[in-house]
């Protein structure tokens, strides 16, 4: 026995599927799987079979023919065809995870396509299907062509790589916002974004940082509620950085709220990574994001006794303060360039 794959358009009636099947095991041939793909002009159905050692690409196209398939496609099949392929797609999936960059190969092995092109501009053309050519926008920007000369590609197939694709994108975008970094004493951790499910995290943050800590952080406001520390996590057009340590511990938080077209800046340090430059560190990814995101300037309101925080906002660059009792404002453009110092400050 040998494997075929045998592709053909079915008219989408009661009935007509099983024409097709019966005239194939007339002939001897095993179907082993089947998948079926919608289409405006039917049901595309995608066999993967097991014919007789005898039986040629003629004699298999003459048995679709017969049981009413059109638009018809037969080749030879490889033994891996025998996965199931929403195994196939899982694994190319949990691949992608921890290599994105082999994305153009698994698209070559999903699609049994020949050849697949990433190109740095979008594609000229909509994306979508285009017989045997396909083209997909890559979220991380530029596009890719897929080719393949026969059958040509279905609106399911089309679907299937689009998802493969946003993964790739996605895994991409989250190790470029996970960033490590070492402190100047060689201490490391990892600066992320945070999400809603961090807020058991932060809060032992909280309760890691000493009141004075929380003083000058909240300006004697004292602890957030439960729902504000929420929508610090998640601010609307801003952002809030964790850093982690390898305990894999939130020991800092570092957040950017929106006043229209001014950022609002404030970092919380864990009392024991103090004045190791973790404060500088927070803050000079808040300012670039700032910078993408459009804000005009930004602003940090600080307790007056806080020699450490103002000391490592004057790091960011130019700025201009205003004094109101015991709160000092500093505001800084959203684009500016860090000053030579690197003393590590005591940043809360």
């Amino acid at each position: 026995m040998a494997l075929w794959r045998i592709r053909a358009t079915v008219d989408d009636r009661p009935g007509y599927l099983s024409v097709l099947t019966a005239s194939l095991a007339l002939k001897s041939v095993n179907i082993l799987a089947v998948q079926v793909h919608t289409t405006e002009a039917g049901a595309v159905d995608d066999f993967l079979v097991d014919a007789p050692d005898a039986m040629t690409e003629s004699d298999l196209m003459a048995a679709v023919i017969k049981g009413r398939g059109q638009d018809a496609f037969v080749a030879r099949a490889e033994a891996q065809g025998l996965a199931d392929q929403p195994t196939r797609v899982l694994a190319m999936a949990g691949r992608l995870v921890h290599e994105p960059d082999a994305l153009g190969e698994s698209l070559l092995t999903l699609l049994d396509a020949t050849d697949v092109r990433w190109r740095p501009q979008s594609p000229a053309e909509l994306p979508g299907v285009h017989g045997g050519r396909m083209l997909l926008a890559d979220p991380a920007g530029g596009s890719y062509e897929v080719l393949r000369a026969l059958p040509a590609f279905t609106p399911a197939e089309y679907a299937r790589a689009r998802a493969l694709v946003e993964l790739a994108a996605a895994v991409l975008r989250h190790q470029r916002e996970n960033v490590t970094v070492m402190l100047p004493d060689g201490a490391e951790v990892i600066l992320r974004p945070a999400a809603a499910d961090d807020l058991a995290a932060v809060r032992e943050l909280h309760q890691h940082c000493s009141a004075d800590a929380l003083r000058r952080r909240y300006l004697g406001g004292g602890v957030p509620t439960e729902d504000r520390l929420r929508r610090l996590l998640e601010p609307a057009r801003g952002m809030t950085l964790l850093a982690i340590a390898p305990t894999g511990r939130v020991v800092a938080m570092a957040a950017l709220l929106a006043e229209g077209d001014l950022g609002e800046i404030s970092v919380l340090v864990e009392d024991a990574w103090q004045r190791r430059g973790l404060g500088t560190a927070l803050l000079r990814r808040l300012r670039a994001h700032a910078e993408r995101a459009g804000f005009a300037a930004l602003v940090a309101h600080v307790a007056a006794d806080d020699v450490a925080m103002l000391r490592t906002l004057r790091r960011l660059g130019d700025s201009s303060t205003v004094r109101d009792g015991t709160v000092i404002s500093v505001t800084l453009s959203a684009a500016g360039q860090p000053v030579a110092d690197e003393t590590p400050a005591n940043s809360s």
